[in-house]
């Protein structure tokens, strides 16, 4: 993810522009904004373009992305939300489900970043929504982009990805 590691990737360059789908659930009102506005920025400096869908939870946030890739034209996805331990087992149920369903979604084929932030208290939510920091949503981004470029080299064929010609 941007802000944390010492080999950040540049963003691809596109011959057409993307068109991607951030899924997000709002539940904590000033992380979402933070997430939204972080991941909008980086999906724009890309040059591609971008609708946003909130659903109630981070659980419907894989269901909505299924959805749009059965139904709709996007080329990636951004799944964003926000999970604060509390005093009862739902956290482990709401973290380890969404992960798996969008993990998932993602071998099926979609391209999806990941940027449902996971934490124990709202410190911890701050710092990884913050783009100056740890920036998940908008690593979340980067991530989606970056499947999307690698999706259509490799429609293209292996020549296209920088491997050597076949011989």
């Amino acid at each position: 993810m941007a802000g944390h590691s010492d080999n950040d990737m540049a963003l691809p360059v596109f011959e057409e522009a993307p068109k991607v789908l951030i899924v997000i659930a709002p539940y904590y009102t000033a992380i979402a904004e933070a997430q939204l506005a972080s991941a909008r920025a980086v999906i724009e400096r890309a040059g591609a373009t971008h609708e946003t869908i909130e659903v109630p939870g981070s659980l419907e946030v894989p269901t909505a992305i299924a959805m749009a890739h059965r139904q709709a034209d996007y080329d990636g996805y951004v799944a964003l939300g926000c999970v604060i331990r509390g005093r009862t087992s739902h956290y482990d149920v709401v973290v380890n489900e969404s992960a798996r369903a969008i993990a998932t979604l993602g071998l099926g084929g979609a391209c999806i970043g990941n940027g449902i932030i996971t934490v124990e208290n709202m410190e911890q939510a701050v710092e990884r929504a913050d783009a100056e920091r740890l920036d998940t949503a908008g690593g979340a981004a980067q991530a989606a982009l970056h499947l999307i470029h690698l999706q259509r080299a490799l429609k293209k064929g292996p020549t296209d990805i920088g491997f050597g010609k076949p011989a």
